[in-house]
C-alpha cells in the first residue's frame, strides 16, 4: 500500500512538473527559449532552422535615423514566436540539462545576433559573454604571486561597489576590510527606503554579472528588494564577518615613508581607532548626503518634514495633506507611491523632467516565466544578455548632438527626436484635456539633458482629484503649510523633500595623498572632480576612486557594471604590483590630464554640456562641465578598464 502511493506521488510529481514547463514555455520570451533549446538538445540546427527567419538590423539604427521600429528592438514576429514555442513543446523536458555548455565566441556571436535579431560586433562577444553570466571575470594580468598575508586593502563603503570589491579581494586572495558608516550593507537601497522606491534599470540585468537572481517579482526591482537581494549575496560569499558596520572613515593619509596609507576609524561610541593599509577603494559613490533646500521657515514647520533619503518609516501619511517639492525619479516615485493613502497631494515642480512610457516597470514577473529563469538551460543567462544589449549602447546616440540637425531642431539629433517624440506623445496622450498640465510637465531642455525618469504611475497620479501640480518652488515655509514661487499658499500636514542629493566625489573624507595634499583640494572642494579613467588621481598613489568622476555611464545600463569594471580594475592594479615587486602605482600627470582632455571634448558633443544648453542639475559643476558622465560606450570604457598600463604609471 505504502509503495503504492509512493509511485502515484512520483507520478504526479512528474505531471505537475510536464505542467509547469509547457505553461513556462507559452509565456516564455522567445528568444532566450529558442537559445534554451539549443543548450538542452546541443543541436545547434535549431539556428539554421529560426536565424533567417529573423530580421537582422544595424544595432540601434532606428535611434540614429529617428524612425521608430515597427516593432520593439528585437522582437520576433507572431508566426515565429508559435514555431519557437512549439518546438519548445517539442524538445524540452522537465530537469533538461544543459548538453551545450559555454558556446565558444564564434557561436556564442552568431547566437546573441539571431537572440537579438541585430547586427552584434565581435567587439561586443566579450562584454556580452561576461556581463550575460557566461563567464566569470576574467583575470589579465598574470597571476604568479600569491598576495602575502600582511598586504591589505580598506574599501570605504558597503554599497553595490563595496559588497562587490570585497568578494573580488576575497576571490584573488587579498586581505581586506569594508568600513560602513551605516547600520546596513547596500548604500543606495538601505537609505532610499520612501514609498515607491525603486531601481530604474530592469531587474533581470540589475544584479552581478556572476550572482544571477532567478526569482525577481517585478521586471524592474523595488528598493526593498533588492537590498534583499545584497543581503543574500554577502550571506552567500561570507564576507559579512569583514564588514564593520556603524564605523566611519574619518581620514585616510599616504605614508610617504611606509608606502601606505594612514585610515582612522570612528564607530558609533565615538571610539577611534588607527589601521594601516597597501591600499585604499572608496566606494561611496557620488550621491550620499541629502540636498535641502536653504527655505526661510523650513525649520518653524509645525507639521513633519521628511527628506526621500530619510525617510520615517512610522510616518502615516493616511489622510493627511501632503506636500511634495521635486520632479526627479524619487518624486515620480513617491507621488505614485502614496497617492491613494493622503487627503491631498500637492507636487511642486520647479523644472520637469522628460517622461517617457515603460509598461514594465510596475509589472510582476509570472511565476510560470520565474520557473523558466530558474529551471531551463541557460534562459536566465540569455534572458540577461536581451535586457543589456536593449538598454547599453544602442542608446549611445541619444545624448549626442549632430550639429547641422540641433541648427534646425530642438532636439540635438534624429535618435533624440525619437526620444523626445515619444516623450512629447505620451505627455499629450496622458493629459489630453488638460493643456495646463501639458504646459507645465513639458521641459524647456532636450532630451537626456537631465535623466530620463520611466513613469510608474506619475502621470496617472497627477490626474485624480486630490492632486494638484504646481510648476513653481518653495519660496517660504509658514508652520501651516507652503508658500510657492508664484505667490499661492498650500496648506500642509506633511512636507515632502524629493530634492536628490549634493554631488560629493569622496570630498567628505579627509584623503591626503603624497606632500600631504587634500583630494578636496585638488578637486575644489568637490566642484571639479577629474580622474584617470575615473579611478586614479595623480599625488594618491594605490588610490582607488570608485564611481569617480566621469564614470557614469548615463547613457545605459546601470551601476551594477560600473561595479564590476572598477572593481575589475583594482583588483588587476594589486596584481600587477605584487607580480612586478612594487609597493606602489601612482598615475602620471601628464597622462591624467590628457585623458581628461579626451573626455571634456568628447562631451562637448553632447546635451549635457553642449553650448547653448539651458539645463542644470547634478550632472554639471558650476562652471558647467559634466563631472558625472562616461563620454564613452560601455564596451570602450569596459575595454579600457581590463588592466592597466605601466607607461601610464609611476612606480615605487
Amino acid at each position: 500500500m505504502t509503495e503504492t502511493m509512493s509511485v502515484d506521488a512520483d507520478r504526479v510529481d512528474v505531471s505537475d512538473e510536464v505542467a509547469r514547463l509547457h505553461a513556462a514555455i507559452d509565456v516564455c520570451d522567445p528568444a532566450p527559449l529558442l537559445m534554451s533549446m539549443v543548450h538542452a538538445t546541443g543541436d545547434t540546427s535549431l539556428l539554421d532552422e529560426f536565424g533567417p527567419r529573423l530580421t537582422i538590423t544595424e544595432p540601434g539604427n532606428h535611434y540614429r535615423t529617428g524612425t521608430r521600429p515597427t516593432t520593439p528592438p528585437g522582437q520576433y514576429p507572431d508566426d515565429v514566436v508559435a514555431d519557437i514555442r512549439a518546438r519548445a513543446h517539442e524538445l524540452l523536458t522537465p530537469g533538461a540539462e544543459d548538453l551545450l555548455g559555454v558556446p565558444d565566441p564564434a557561436l556564442f556571436a552568431r547566437m546573441a545576433r539571431i537572440a537579438t535579431s541585430e547586427r552584434v560586433d565581435d567587439e561586443f562577444i566579450p562584454i556580452l559573454r561576461e556581463q550575460s553570466g557566461f563567464v566569470l571575470d576574467e583575470r589579465h594580468v598574470p597571476v604568479t604571486v600569491a598576495p602575502p598575508a600582511d598586504f591589505s586593502v580598506i574599501v570605504i563603503g558597503a554599497g553595490i561597489v563595496g559588497i562587490n570589491a570585497a568578494i573580488k579581494l576575497q576571490a584573488a586572495g587579498f586581505g581586506y576590510r569594508v568600513f560602513e558608516a551605516r547600520g546596513d550593507i547596500g548604500g543606495t537601497w538601505s537609505r532610499n527606503t520612501y514609498p515607491g522606491a525603486a531601481v530604474d534599470t530592469p531587474s533581470h540585468y540589475y544584479s552581478y554579472s556572476f550572482e544571477l537572481n532567478a526569482d525577481w517579482s517585478k521586471y524592474y526591482p523595488t528598493g526593498a528588494e533588492y537590498q534583499q537581494y545584497l543581503r543574500g549575496v554577502v550571506d552567500k560569499y561570507g564576507i559579512a564577518q569583514h564588514i564593520a558596520l556603524r564605523t566611519r572613515v574619518v581620514s585616510a593619509r599616504w605614508l610617504d615613508a611606509e608606502r601606505r596609507w594612514e585610515v582612522i576609524t570612528e564607530d558609533a561610541r565615538g571610539r577611534r581607532e588607527t589601521h594601516r593599509a597597501n591600499a585604499v577603494v572608496t566606494a561611496l559613490g557620488m550621491l550620499n548626503s541629502p540636498n535641502i533646500p536653504a527655505v526661510p521657515g523650513l525649520d518653524d514647520f509645525a507639521g513633519t518634514v521628511v527628506h526621500t533619503a530619510e525617510w520615517d518609516e512610522s510616518l502615516d501619511l493616511t489622510g493627511k495633506r501632503v506636500v511634495v517639492l521635486g520632479t526627479g525619479c524619487t518624486s515620480v516615485q513617491v507621488v505614485a507611491g502614496i497617492v491613494d493613502r493622503v487627503q491631498s497631494l500637492d507636487v511642486v515642480v520647479r523644472s520637469p523632467h522628460w517622461i517617457v512610457p515603460e509598461k514594465a516597470v510596475a509589472g510582476h514577473v509570472p511565476d510560470e516565466e520565474k520557473w523558466a529563469l530558474a529551471s531551463l538551460p541557460r534562459y536566465n543567462e540569455w534572458f540577461r544578455l536581451r535586457s543589456y544589449w536593449f538598454a547599453s549602447d544602442n542608446l549611445y546616440p541619444l545624448p549626442r548632438i549632430d550639429e547641422e540637425w540641433a541648427k534646425s531642431h530642438f532636439s540635438a539629433s534624429p535618435a533624440n527626436e525619437m526620444v523626445l517624440n515619444t516623450a512629447l506623445d505620451y505627455l499629450n496622450d496622458s493629459f489630453g484635456g488638460r493643456p495646463d498640465l501639458v504646459d507645465k510637465l513639458t521641459p524647456d531642455f532636450r532630451p537626456y539633458g537631465k535623466r530620463i525618469v520611466k513613469d510608474p504611475g506619475f502621470y496617472k497620479a497627477l490626474t485624480r482629484d486630490h492632486v494638484s501640480l504646481h510648476r513653481a518652488s518653495f519660496q517660504q515655509v509658514r508652520p501651516d503649510g507652503v508658500v510657492t514661487t508664484d505667490g499661492e499658499f498650500i496648506g500642509a500636514d506633511v512636507i515632502i523633500l524629493a530634492t536628490g542629493f549634493r554631488l560629493e566625489f569622496t570630498t567628505s573624507i579627509d584623503i591626503a595623498g603624497r606632500d600631504g595634499r587634500l583630494l578636496a583640494d585638488v578637486w575644489k572642494g568637490g566642484d571639479d572632480p577629474r580622474a584617470y579613467l575615473g579611478v586614479q588621481v595623480p599625488g594618491f598613489p594605490n588610490l582607488f576612486v570608485t564611481a569617480g568622476p566621469n564614470s557614469a555611464p548615463n547613457h545605459g545600463a546601470g551601476h551594477n557594471i560600473l561595479s564590476e569594471e572598477h572593481v575589475h580594475y583594482v583588483v588587476e592594479c594589486l596584481q600587477y604590483l605584487l607580480e612586478h615587486g612594487h609597493d606602489a602605482m601612482d598615475v602620471r600627470a601628464d597622462v591624467h590630464d590628457e585623458y581628461n582632455r579626451r573626455v571634456d571634448d568628447a562631451l562637448d558633443k553632447t546635451v549635457w554640456v553642449h553650448p547653448g544648453e539651458k539645463v542644470n542639475g547634478y550632472y554639471r559643476n558650476s562652471a558647467g562641465r559634466a563631472v558625472v558622465p562616461c563620454p564613452w560606450r560601455l564596451v570602450d570604457y569596459w575595454t579600457m578598464l581590463r588592466e592597466p598600463d605601466p607607461e601610464a604609471m609611476e612606480f615605487f
